[in-house]
């Protein structure tokens, strides 16, 4: 275009093309200068102030520059000298629209950069908080579960070491299950209730005719996903209200089937109500339940306790990703 300008004002050919080859040179070194300065150091307040400084600045030197290359270039006495130095502010003007634009469209793409960045960094520490919260929940079951294991089976091996021997291989058969699963978060429902019933045959042991236990699971729920370990604490949550306080037989029930697009689960168990209230007493069981289906799903609605009479259900909706 500068050429084109040139030769429009019947500038010579030589002339033109020279100037247009300094000025086009001087111009790209300018521009690279500009970007690289914002890349390394993007502006935080007065971010236009100082794109206009910065672009006048150059522009300056941009223009003193060619002066001085053309000069160089050019005879003393060529009369272009005198062209070059009346069309002097057209030619700073002309630099400083052209960095200018440089500089917004530089200070847009580094600052949209550094944006991507920026939610980049924030969701991986929300998504490695939100890890490290599960691990913690998870991680809080099984200590609960297995002092209470170990202490029956403290108590069996003088009464009845064969008991205790027993309880002792399907302890480790349910803890090497769910540490071979600790690095897969979602597990089908048929493998979740192989370890929900390796648990329950332990809780048999420690209170043996006491606890009986009826499941019911629909063939095409099976295959469903749901969070490894996330029933177990729904389960010790019915024993413990409906065994701890009385000292007859108890029946827990669990149920699985596929509602629409989710999993649903339901377990029931029957208390006393003169002894105890499940809904004020469910603990921490059900309350890290609710903050775990919380933090993958963001819903509070998935996990709902209800009485009716004496009996306690509580009911897991798992919506499938």
């Amino acid at each position: 275009m500068q050429y084109f300008v040139l030769k429009q004002l019947n500038i010579d050919d030589k002339h033109a093309a020279t100037d247009t080859i300094v000025c086009i040179i001087l111009l790209a070194a300018g521009s690279i200068f500009i970007s690289n300065n914002l890349k390394y150091y993007l502006p935080r307040k007065e971010k236009y102030w100082y794109i206009i400084v910065i672009s006048v600045t150059v522009g300056l030197l941009w223009y003193l520059a060619q002066r001085g290359i053309l000069y160089l270039v050019l005879q003393s006495d060529d009369p272009y000298n005198d062209f070059i130095r009346d069309t002097g502010l057209i030619r700073f003007g002309a630099g400083f629209l052209l960095l200018s634009t440089i500089s917004m469209f530089s200070l847009m793409w580094y600052g949209q950069q550094e944006y991507t960045e920026m939610i980049n960094r924030k969701t991986e520490t929300e998504k490695l908080s939100k890890e490290a919260e599960l691990y913690k929940l998870r991680s809080q079951f099984q200590p609960h579960f297995l002092f209470n294991s170990l202490n029956s089976i403290s108590a069996l091996i003088g009464s009845d070491p064969g008991k205790a021997r027993n309880m002792i291989y399907q302890l480790s058969d349910f803890l090497r299950g769910t540490l071979r699963q600790e690095e897969h978060q979602w597990i089908p429902l048929e493998l979740e209730m192989q370890y929900l019933r390796l648990y329950l045959e332990i809780e048999k042991v420690r209170f043996g005719h006491r606890l009986q236990t009826e499941t019911k699971i629909n063939e095409d729920a099976l295959n469903l996903q749901l969070p490894a370990l996330i029933l177990q604490p729904v389960v010790e949550n019915a024993i413990k209200f409906g065994l701890y306080d009385t000292t007859g037989e108890v029946l827990i029930k669990i149920e699985a089937e596929k509602n629409e697009s989710n999993l649903k689960v339901i377990v029931e168990n029957p208390f006393d109500p003169e002894t105890t209230d499940p809904a004020k007493g469910t603990g921490f069981g059900l309350r890290s339940i609710q903050r775990r289906l919380f933090l993958l799903f963001a819903r509070n609605d998935l996990l709902k306790a209800t009485t009716q009479q004496n009996t306690f259900t509580t009911t897991i909706i798992i919506p499938q990703l």
